[in-house]
């Protein structure tokens, strides 16, 4: 069989799999095409996925080794149900959205994301303002994203529920911040973005450790950190609907956060975020006390059903970031979706409408 080159143009060697009702020709470093059903005699169960691109990352996640298997499993399922699909790994992080905006010119209805919160917000950044429709395989370390929608939380799992999710607009968060070259710049995002210790986990984290450990190394290098790190202080202000801007003097920590369920032991971390809304769900963190601060992260396994002093909550679709007087911005980190980005100061907003995303049509706000 002759290889081809995909959307992308990748031109590698060609493996040929078989499945029951149709057959792939994997391109291990390129695009899989040639996925016009052959043998299939199921129709066409989606509603609005037609022909849809599979996005995945080889590099990062839980089961690596079994990657090309998880995206296999879930390509067959969506191929068996007469969808075209191509799939293609992730280049790098940076490539990731200019390979979404060649797959939306070339006619992709659907860019599915398989992988975890991380590879989500990279593809986010070709997809949103577009058409094309969000669609998740869960294959990260975390997954809060599809933990969100409800999605199973395995390959073939998750490929069945796309084919009868349904589509839903929703608005997105934006990040200017600078660079670690001290140059402006901005991100999409759709699980939350974070200013002080939190980021500054993010940049410490050994990836290495991240990859083969999951979670467990999350919350070992979060616990250290919070009972080793010097709490450095910013100011926020914030505004929700064009009202009267409020200002909060001194802050150690802040998320703004877009979806209402993380899943293991974060859970609910922001009660009152939702992607249903058009805003952002702030968790404004005044203490320096790390009791009080691991109690609030915790507090869902600890049962605690009352708020924890000196953190407050708020809505707002408008938050502006910068360091205090005797704090360097260089040395407060920024980051959205789990992925480091830079330094303050930042300007966080809501972008409406940018975003189809393929919601299980169980889910209990989002598909209604």
């Amino acid at each position: 069989m002759k290889s081809r080159g995909g959307p992308c143009g990748f031109a590698t060697n060609p493996t040929e799999t078989t499945f029951p009702f149709c057959w792939i020709q994997i391109k291990w470093n390129g695009w899989v095409s040639n996925l016009t059903p052959v043998y299939s005699s199921t129709t066409l169960q989606s509603p609005c996925m037609h022909r849809a691109a599979l996005l995945y990352n080889p590099l990062s996640g839980r089961r690596r080794k079994h990657r090309i298997a998880d995206v296999e499993a879930a390509a067959s399922i969506l191929q068996a149900a007469g969808i075209a699909i191509d799939v293609a790994p992730t280049r790098a992080a940076s490539d990731a959205a200019a390979q979404v905006r060649m797959a939306v010119r070339d006619g992709f209805d659907t860019i599915i994301a398989c992988g975890g919160d991380g590879t989500i917000h990279d593809v986010l950044q070709g997809l949103a303002g577009k058409d094309a429709a969000l669609g998740i395989i869960p294959l990260g370390t975390a997954n809060a994203m599809a933990h969100d929608l409800r999605l199973p939380l395995t390959p073939a799992g998750a490929a069945k529920a796309l084919l009868t999710a349904v589509p839903k607009r929703i608005a997105v968060g934006k990040i200017d911040y600078r660079d670690f070259n001290n140059l402006p710049a901005f991100r999409y995002f759709t699980v939350a973005a974070g200013v002080g210790l939190d980021a500054h986990l993010f940049y410490k984290l050994n990836r290495l450790i991240k990859d083969g450990m999951g979670m467990l190394a999350y919350y070992t290098k979060a616990t250290h950190l919070w009972l080793t790190h010097r709490m450095r202080y910013f100011e926020a202000e914030f505004s929700s609907n064009g009202g009267a801007p409020l200002r909060e003097a001194r802050l150690s920590e802040m998320l703004a956060v877009r979806i209402n369920q993380f899943g293991g032991v974060l859970r609910e971390l922001a009660p009152g975020a939702s992607l249903a809304r058009n805003d952002l769900r702030l968790v404004l963190c005044r203490t320096g006390n790390r009791a009080l601060y691991l109690a609030y992260v915790f507090r869902g396994v600890l049962g605690m059903s009352n708020g924890v002093p000196g953190i407050e909550l708020a809505h707002a679709d408008q938050v502006i970031c910068r360091s205090v007087a005797g704090e360097k911005p260089e040395n407060i980190y920024v980051e959205a979706d789990g992925e480091l980005l830079g330094r303050l100061p930042i300007t966080l907003s809501m972008v409406p409408d940018a975003l189809t995303v393929l919601v299980p049509k169980e889910h209990p706000t989002l598909s209604r």
